[in-house]
């Protein structure tokens, strides 16, 4: 067996052995595998394919999401109706169950779909040296020592230790966060390289830019640093959401205040009042109907659906319905760097001369933009030694940018659109200047000498050579560097200086040289460019932040919610990043190597306090989330990558990137963003909220008809009278005109200052101190009228049905009052906009005035819900009660506004 496949071969620091080493113990040479030797691998070590997770029959699927308390208890009141032969109200409160368990079993299908994603990852062919001879294979074929040569446009099919390459750059921003693709080299680098920083390997899933390679595979399958994503994608849990854990316990209490008090009831009933146990058992049964809340499950899906359809308006599409609620409860955002924050488009920032240290204006390839100096501007063709700067970078280049619908595109390396965005500013036309000058020979840029250099000649006979690259290497290569007049000695320690200062800004640096060649000479070799050459500048380099989301995490802030940036780029970079957003201000940048140092009680601090985090890893991220989370925060997490896939599946809310995201940051995720733009998500937050206050609104106003309700019927049985509302009559009720106005308030709008409030406690109940003091007095004034009512009009000498019908429409009068008392919870009613500024609550108490109307006189339902018609003084005593409750609530809140928070 090769000793790359003992079981711990996954971890083994490929990129940190020498060539012959790697090769020596994986039992390869470079002319390739045998077919036999590979046939033998194959057996033992199975295809280059991740493993299919385990999954549960659509059946178990499908049942498992009955498994709920408030589930439970609507089948327990369609029980209780099919009991009544209330066939109507039993189809509904089925149908609301049904409606419920189909989009749960439809929603949970995501996290496989996640791990279907990343399977479609991996190349479905590959380029490889067979018994000597190159053939192109199944990427499944695949198997530990086979040799895989690479070319621009390729896929890697398998973790890659290079042996050799030419000019190889990849693409790797899905794996690592890198923004710019990657300069791969041969040469080992150290054992503890992050991922981002092991440049001798290729890794599966990444897409070659550029170049040539041929590579060792060291690991195939669930082996490669994309399986070890799947497989932690695959481990890891999503939470519930804070909605869904308050009414499971709120469902609990309910469910079993109810079975309690209809067990005392009827105990009190049959032994203190001597009722025939038959006639308890359906009061008992009556105080059960009145208490369920059967429409509230119904009222919250379509509240939750509202949210959807508006944040959908705001390019934030929600795959999963609690998700909306749970955006109003985020308390912290980590956000990934490229793409996210910044726009992905790398933009020069700063040109280092001799004479001048020239600012960059404009950001992406827009090249719109000036150039100043100390905040002074200054005009490029007054500036001969500029306009060089910018030549060199336009012509030693072999990118391509062009305006698309008012957009440019980018063909190329994201640096060499830079230099011609550069160009651009500085007034240089790109046909123009080629026309001119002619490239007749080119060194392509490799990992080996750290540089470019292109071959000119004007139409004048002259040839010159421009070369850019790392400035290390480029000032090794210079000899003297341009000033206006004449050239001057090379002064390296300035140089250094000034490209200390640009890193610092976290700006990636270029250097530019210029020299000149034999006029006859159109091939360029190595000797020539090595020596003697004229430094003309360096250009420092950035991937600028996007404006909208420099005021999204104000707003954030504002809001009482933490911005963190979370990327694979190096420490300088993301600092300086980070600054610009407002995020850190400049504080602690902590690497991910020093996130393995930490314990957990130290992780768990650091992921609070700490705000920036660079040359991260997918573990990393994922125990980022996990440590917020295990301190009470509500985390929610943006990406676009493979690597943010198991973070985002942890978080509380995944976001993932909807144009420039990865299939599997899609379906791991919660929330995708149409547009991209992280200004969507403070857009989804202020949404969350409001949805979060509209059910806590639909709470409120359907509970104290439930508490009435189920009071009118206790104070009967207590007070050995008639029942007020029959259990048939208490589902009219609960069914059609409590659902009815309750859904009217899923539409209200966005309340002032929303976001200039903390985000709410997870922790804190859904049914706060406040909310049951007002549910109870609301229930003591609506049992109050009710059955003070019911019990005038038989004082009266009404008939029982006349009496019956009466109350009913008491509770429906109270509950349209009561509704407009609902539309702002603490404040009062100040305005006709507070009033009637939502149509939907016109809309909502003009169908129950029909539905009471037709309750009252339409013969059929006279017969089936035992009512009969009342005349217009009846109608006059209703709405006198009624308005009561309207009063009383507007005069509480008056109180409380007075007395003030404590």
């Amino acid at each position: 067996m090769p000793k790359d496949q003992q079981p711990d071969s996954q971890e083994m620091a490929w990129h940190a052995l020498p060539l012959q080493g790697v090769l020596e113990h994986l039992e390869a040479d470079e002319g390739g595998l045998s077919s036999e030797t590979a046939r033998q691998r194959l057996a033992r070590h199975g295809p280059n394919r991740l493993t299919p997770a385990r999954r549960r029959g659509a059946l178990r699927r499908f049942l498992a999401q009955f498994h709920n308390i408030l589930i439970y208890l609507l089948v327990a009141a369609a029980c209780v109706t099919a009991a009544l032969a209330h066939w109507v109200d039993t189809g509904v409160i089925l149908g609301v169950v049904v409606i419920n368990a189909i989009i749960g079993f439809v929603q949970e299908g995501r996290a496989e779909r996640a791990l279907d994603a990343i399977r479609d990852l991996l190349s479905p062919k590959a380029g490889v040296l067979r018994n000597e001879r190159r053939t192109t294979l199944p990427a499944e074929e695949l198997v530990p020592g086979d040799i895989v040569l690479l070319q621009p446009g390729d896929k890697v099919p398998a973790d890659l230790r290079l042996l050799s390459v030419r000019n190889l750059h990849v693409e790797e921003a899905a794996l690592t966060g890198e923004s710019v693709p990657v300069a791969k080299q041969t040469e080992a680098v150290e054992e503890g390289s992050a991922l981002g920083d092991r440049r001798s390997m290729a890794f599966s899933g990444t897409l070659v830019s550029s170049g040539h390679a041929k590579g060792v595979v060291v690991a195939t399958g669930d082996a490669t640093q994309i399986g070890r994503i799947s497989a932690l994608l695959g481990e890891v849990t999503t939470l519930e959401t804070p909605l869904l854990v308050q009414m499971d316990r709120f469902g609990r209490w309910l469910s079993a205040a109810i079975v309690v008090l209809a067990g005392l009831l009827f105990t009190f009933g049959t032994l203190i009042r001597s009722y025939p146990p038959a006639d308890m058992f359906l009061g008992a049964v009556g105080l059960a109907v009145a208490a369920i809340p059967e429409g509230l499950p119904a009222i919250i899906t379509i509240t939750l659906a509202v949210g959807v359809q508006a944040m959908a308006r705001r390019q934030a599409i929600i795959r999963l319905l609690p998700a909306v609620e749970t955006l109003g409860s985020v308390t912290v955002i980590y956000s990934d760097k490229t793409g996210t924050l910044t726009r992905n488009e790398m933009t020069v920032a700063s040109v280092i001369t001799t004479e001048a240290s020239f600012d960059v204006g404009g950001s992406g390839y827009d090249p719109h933009g000036g150039f100043s100096v100390q905040h002074r501007p200054v005009a490029p063709e007054d500036t001969p030694i500029l306009q060089e700067v910018a030549r060199a970078g336009l012509l030693c280049n072999d990118a391509s940018l062009e305006a698309v619908e008012g957009e440019w595109r980018l063909e190329g390396d994201p640096t060499e659109g830079a230099l011609i965005t550069l160009a651009r500013k500085a007034g240089l036309e790109p046909a123009l200047e080629s026309e001119e000058l002619p490239r007749t020979d080119a060194i392509p840029f490799e990992s080996e000498h750290r540089f470019m250099a292109t071959l000119h000649h004007d139409h004048a006979g002259h040839a010159f050579v421009l070369v850019k690259g790392a400035p290390e290497r480029i000032l090794a290569m210079c000899s003297r560097q341009r000033r206006t007049g004449e050239d001057e000695a090379l002064d390296p320690d300035f140089w250094h200086r000034q490209a200390d200062r640009i890193a610092a800004n976290g700006q990636r640096i270029l250097a530019l040289a210029f020299g000149t060649a034999a006029p006859g000479e159109h091939e360029l070799q190595f000797a020539e460019v090595e020596t003697g050459l004229t430094l003309l500048g360096l250009v420092g380099m950035l991937d600028p932040p996007r404006e909208e989301a420099i005021r999204s995490v104000t707003e954030c802030r504002r809001a009482g919610i933490r911005v963190k940036m979370i990327t694979g780029d190096h420490a300088a970079t993301a600092r300086a990043v980070g600054e610009q957003l407002g995020i850190g201000d400049g504080g602690t940048v902590l690497a991910g190597s020093a996130i393995d140092d930490l314990s957990p009680e130290e992780l768990q601090h650091a992921a609070w306090e700490v705000d920036v985090f660079a040359r991260v890893s997918p573990e990393h991220k994922l125990h980022l989330v996990e440590a917020l989370q295990m301190g009470g925060q509500v985390a929610a997490m943006t990406g676009d990558g493979v690597n943010d896939a198991p973070a985002l599946k942890r978080a509380n809310v995944g976001i993932a990137m909807g144009q420039k995201g990865t299939e599997v940051a899609k379906e791991a995720a919660e929330m995708v963003l149409g547009d991209d733009n992280f200004a969507s998500i403070a857009a989804a937050i202020r949404e969350g909220r409001t949805v979060y206050d509209n059910i806590r609104k639909s709470i409120l106003f359907i509970l104290p008809t439930n508490g009435g309700e189920a009071l009118t019927i206790l104070a009967a049985i207590l007070l050995g009278r008639e029942l007020p509302i029959t259990p048939v009559q208490i589902l009219w009720v609960n069914m059609i005109t409590a659902v009815t106005l309750g859904l009217s308030l899923a539409f209200e709008p966005t309340e002032p200052g929303v976001m200039r409030r903390p985000p709410r406690n997870p922790k804190e109940p859904i049914l706060s101190g406040f909310l049951v003091f007002r549910i109870a007095l609301v229930s003591v004034i609506l049992v109050g009228g009710t059955f003070g009512l019911f019990l005038w009009e038989r004082l009266q000498g009404a008939s029982l049905p006349l009496a019956q019908t009466v109350a009913v429409n008491t509770l429906v009068a109270f509950e349209v009052f009561y509704l407009l008392n609902t539309r702002r919870i603490h404040d009062r009613l100040r305005s006709t906009d507070d009033l009637f500024g939502n149509r939907y609550v016109l809309y909502a108490v003009a169908a129950v005035i029909a539905f009471q109307l037709l309750f009252t006189y339409a013969p059929t339902l006279q017969h089936l819900f035992g009512t009969v018609a009342i005349g217009p003084t009846t109608w006059t005593r209703i709405l006198s009660v009624a308005v009561t409750v309207f009063v009383l609530v507007e005069a509480e809140k008056a109180v409380r506004q007075r007395l003030g928070p404590g």
